[in-house]
């Protein structure tokens, strides 16, 4: 039985986390922190983000799975390295130095950062890779869709997405069009919209040679990526530090 611990639990990912949690007999979610102030979610206690490292110590949880925002991703990481607590990351928006300290903290412990714990955007981005590399020269396009509190944008699955093309294709993306804005041949529109109380969609468009080519994927429930997530937490718990991807877990590496 993997101990757990989820931070940002009173958000709507680690509410979902702790909800889908409780329906495995692989893990237990022992403990939440967040900086709202509430007793527990589903069950589970919940401490004062400030308290985190105490807590860790306290709960003494294998992994911490996290869904906040990228200044909480941080501070959790130093609580991390202290305790010897790994990480499953699914926070986007970082900055440079918040990825280094990601990084770093791999160091110390073991991190699994994804931008999606979706295993159908996993099958995506390999189909991806194929369908690019073997469609030289067609037009790419790339549109992505989330709910309307969604702060970072693109979003981090978009990002990955577009690596995956670049990966195949020298191409400079371009991050919507307005007035008199001809395509270039070397290009990728990168269009985000935010409506609702959409999960996730993308679609990445090949056009050329009087064909279209849609590869797309779209969430109809969050617990797609606390599932992944929580996927993740099980494969990661007892492994070395190391900087680790959830293809590796899909793959069951």
């Amino acid at each position: 039985m993997t101990r757990v611990a989820v931070n940002g639990a009173a958000g709507r990912m680690g509410r979902t986390v702790i909800e889908t949690a409780a329906d495995r007999e692989d893990l237990e979610v022992v403990v939440g922190v967040d900086v709202a102030d509430v007793d527990g979610v589903g069950g589970v206690p919940v401490v004062d983000a400030s308290e985190v490292g105490a807590a860790l110590a306290e709960y003494d949880p294998a992994v911490v799975v996290d869904f906040t925002v990228p200044d909480s991703t941080v501070a959790l990481a130093d609580a991390c390295v202290e305790a010897g607590v790994g990480m499953v990351v699914g926070t986007t928006g970082f900055d440079d130095d918040g990825f280094a300290t990601l990084e770093a903290a791999s160091d110390s412990v073991p991190v699994l950062k994804a931008t999606n714990f979706s295993r159908g955007v996993q099958a995506l981005l390999r189909t991806v890779r194929a369908a690019v590399g073997a469609l030289g020269g067609y037009d790419l396009e790339l549109t992505e869709t989330h709910h309307n509190q969604k702060v970072d944008a693109p979003s981090g699955t978009a990002k990955t997405i577009l690596e995956t093309v670049q990966e195949q294709r020298d191409v400079e993306p371009v991050y919507g069009r307005e007035g008199h804005a001809p395509r270039e041949d070397d290009e990728i529109a990168v269009f985000a919209s935010r409506a609702g109380d959409i999960r996730g969609e993308h679609e990445l468009v090949l056009a050329g040679n009087d064909e279209v080519v849609t590869l797309s994927h779209r969430a109809e429930d969050r617990a797609v990526f606390a599932a992944g997530a929580l996927d993740a937490a099980a494969w990661l718990a007892g492994r070395d530090p190391g900087w680790y991807e959830f293809g590796s877990v899909v793959d069951g590496e």
